[in-house]
């Protein structure tokens, strides 16, 4: 034993990093303790993407200059299921950090604030009066679980791995584009929908670029999944061409489990706080990340009900949202009307952002907009051409 832990965090990723780093900036002098199975910097599979609504995190974090070294990318580029094309200028820029660079930048600021970083693997967990020992040796006021899609700590307090009806997997890796490349590309693909292909510059004549889908998608096309994943992404990109590819799961918000359990809190992948309409994850792991931490320090005595209404305050409505736009994206059809009035109207394509990029809510006005162009479109193709006379 070496003493009682403020908090232990359990994963270096966003999430983890999040919640040391809002722990020691709240409580100066607090011990905290980060755990990683991995030592920095480590290659992690993700998009690399990271909206403003990240960097507004990063601010409150105390980190406003994270970013400042890597070129914003202002544009953004959506292809419909069936090809049809917005672009529009996104109302704050997004930015493109590779996880082996922006992780590792995360776990030095932390280390910077005090926290201690340790290379370790959970294996055990267990409540010991009112603390929580990890590993029979690690005893903690609070923990953070904060360890991914596969959380080793999710299992240990009993609750349940994602479902795979709510998982998505995906595949990713890296290709040459021009230098000036500096707008995002989303390609969605009808066969085997909900499905995409990505192309992110990072500004430095590379961009990330990946394939993802649900992974019932991918079993039932009965082909071997990377060949699906592979082929999939060569055809919706074909000139970048990838490299160094990695395939990923996404455990989806749509089948979350509860926040945690006893003094344990789940963050990030492992709580499945990921947007099951773009598979974007790192705004919500820094936002619950830092919620947690929180948490931890102001509700020492109960941490579990405090972290709960915070994260219900801040992401309630949008995962409400999230979870019916994901039951009528089903329908690419639904995708197709709402790409196609985002086309005409950038309020919508903003709030569209907000959405898939944030905690943003859509108000009655704009879906009735998109209903009424989605069952105008259905009618369409439905109703039989007329004989010529």
């Amino acid at each position: 034993m070496d003493g009682v832990w403020d908090l232990v965090v359990v994963g270096g990723g966003p999430a983890g990093a999040a919640a040391a780093l809002r722990a020691a900036q709240l409580r100066p002098g607090a011990r905290v303790l980060l755990l990683d199975k991995a030592d920095f910097p480590r290659d992690k599979a993700c998009g690399d993407g990271i909206a403003a609504h990240g960097r507004d995190e990063l601010a409150l974090l105390g980190l406003p200059g994270l970013l400042d070294d890597y070129r914003p990318t202002p544009h953004l580029s959506v292809v419909s299921p069936s090809g049809a094309r917005v672009s529009a200028t996104a109302a704050r820029p997004n930015h493109v950090v590779p996880r082996r660079v922006f992780d590792a930048r995360l776990v030095e600021a932390a280390r910077a604030r005090g926290v201690e970083v340790r290379r370790h693997r959970v294996r055990d967990l267990r409540a010991n009066g009112g603390h929580v020992l990890v590993d029979g040796t690690i005893r903690a006021r609070a923990v953070v679980a904060a360890d991914g899609a596969h959380s080793a700590v999710r299992r240990l307090i009993g609750l349940p791995a994602a479902t795979a009806r709510h998982t998505a997997i995906a595949v990713r890796g890296y290709a040459d584009v021009p230098p000036d490349d500096d707008a995002q590309l989303i390609a969605m693909q009808k066969e085997g929908w909900p499905a995409y292909a990505w192309s992110f510059p990072i500004g430095d004549g590379t961009a990330n670029v990946g394939f993802g889908m649900l992974l019932p998608r991918l079993r039932a096309a009965g082909r071997p999944g990377r060949d699906v994943l592979h082929g999939r992404l060569a055809e919706l990109l074909p000139d970048r061409p990838a490299r160094d590819l990695r395939a990923h799961h996404l455990p989806l918000s749509t089948g979350r489990p509860a926040p945690g359990a006893g003094r344990v809190m789940l963050a990030g992948d492992a709580a499945s706080l990921i947007n099951p309409l773009t598979g974007e994850g790192i705004y919500y792991a820094l936002l619950s990340g830092r919620l947690a931490g929180e948490a931890a320090v102001r509700a020492a005595a109960d941490p579990l009900p405090a972290y709960r209404r915070s994260l219900r305050g801040a992401l309630g409505r949008h995962l409400r949202t999230t979870d019916v736009l994901a039951r009528l994206a089903q329908s690419p059809g639904f995708i197709d009307a709402a790409i196609g009035t985002a086309a005409h109207r950038k309020e919508v394509f903003d709030l569209l952002v907000e959405v898939g990029l944030g905690a943003g809510t859509v108000p009655p006005p704009v879906v009735l907009a998109v209903a009424r162009r989605w069952l105008r479109d259905s009618l369409t193709r439905r109703l039989p051409d007329r004989p010529s006379r």
